[in-house]
């Protein structure tokens, strides 16, 4: 992946010096991965980040020594930016993305990409008119984890694929006014935690996905999910997948893939942090053993992505089919859980 992005930098260098990027809001993934990422990879040029609030917009400008907007409005419309990554609560993200479509910006966005499949639809098919890369932001996708467990599967040590099984849920919160708490602000345990284990299950089956049945804990308090389950099919196969995810548990980030020969699992499927090296667990007829992978940064190398995606917009069109895939299981689970 390390020479991937030399390459890539290579070629923006030699072709249209840098991606210049603009930041719409401040949030803490944001703060943590995403912008450090973003300032580390020679191949951007942060320009400018925005915010409702100026004292927000300032201090994210000095941390990162770049230039502060009063407005998301403001940074879209400005002629000095190619890309906007976009870390804004779900129910903004439709408003944002289409904006930021309209005004010819490549999108990076936080997942869940829209509240609903129909927002998804309509926004893809923009990005697709308009030639813009439109990319959902699951940086487990781009972590070398997921390409030496899908190497594992094709090499046959697992037999035929059985059954899938992921997790991803947390404790709850102690702050009550987070957005995940807020229905208004596109909050619930399915667009948050949910993402995750439905989109590496699309992941491994080549999104082809439905779902059988599904459960979602209402909470009243907050009239959002809270947490959840369901059992989904492979449509080209037999396999089958079980995932559940929340935050009112206590923490899981797993994944399971149960073959006819073997086992294969990893703890940190979707967190594993930059610096740390990645572990997988695999048994099969010739025992058990650790497989421990080199020190990756999935932040960098799905920046690196959408970059080449930006290079080449015609891969963009395999994203755009698979972004409307995943909203659209999701709505599926969401219905067939309150049916």
């Amino acid at each position: 992946m390390l020479g991937l992005i030399r390459m890539l930098e290579g070629l923006w260098l030699m072709s249209s010096q840098e991606i210049k990027i603009g930041v719409l809001g401040c949030a803490n993934i944001a703060e943590r991965f995403v912008i450090p990422a973003i300032n580390n990879l020679e191949i951007f040029n942060l320009v400018a980040i925005a915010s409702r609030t100026k004292s927000k917009a300032e201090q994210f400008s000095k941390l990162f020594n770049t230039q502060a907007v009063n407005s998301y409005e403001e940074l879209v419309k400005r002629d000095d930016i190619q890309a906007v990554y976009i870390p804004l609560p779900n129910s903004l993200h439709f408003e944002w993305i289409k904006k930021s479509l309209l005004s010819g910006k490549h999108v990076l966005v936080e997942k869940s990409m829209a509240c609903s499949a129909d927002e998804v639809n309509e926004l893809n098919d923009l990005a697709r008119e308009k030639s813009l890369v439109l990319l959902e932001n699951f940086q487990f996708r781009k972590h070398i984890q997921l390409d030496k467990i899908k190497e594992i599967i094709s090499s046959g040590d697992l037999g035929e694929l059985r059954c899938i099984r992921s997790s991803f849920g947390f404790p709850p919160f102690a702050d009550k006014e987070n957005i995940r708490y807020k229905k208004e602000l596109g909050g619930g345990a399915l667009l948050d935690a949910g993402a995750y284990p439905l989109k590496v299950a699309q992941e491994l089956t080549e999104y082809s996905l439905s779902v059988d049945s599904a459960s979602l804990f209402y909470d009243k308090e907050f009239n959002v999910d809270t947490w959840g389950s369901a059992q989904l099919k492979c449509n080209s196969s037999a396999l089958t997948v079980q995932v559940a995810f929340g935050f009112d548990h206590a923490y899981q980030c797993n994944l399971e893939i149960w073959g006819s020969k073997g086992i294969l699992r990893s703890n940190r499927i979707f967190t594993s942090p930059p610096g740390v090296a990645a572990e997988l667990e695999l048994t099969n007829g010739s025992g058990a053993k650790k497989i421990t992978l080199e020190v990756d940064n999935h932040f960098e190398n799905m920046l690196t992505y959408f970059a080449e995606l930006m290079l080449s917009p015609e891969k963009a069109t395999n994203e755009y089919q698979n972004n409307v895939k995943q909203a659209q299981l999701i709505e599926q689970l969401r219905r067939e859980a309150y049916e």
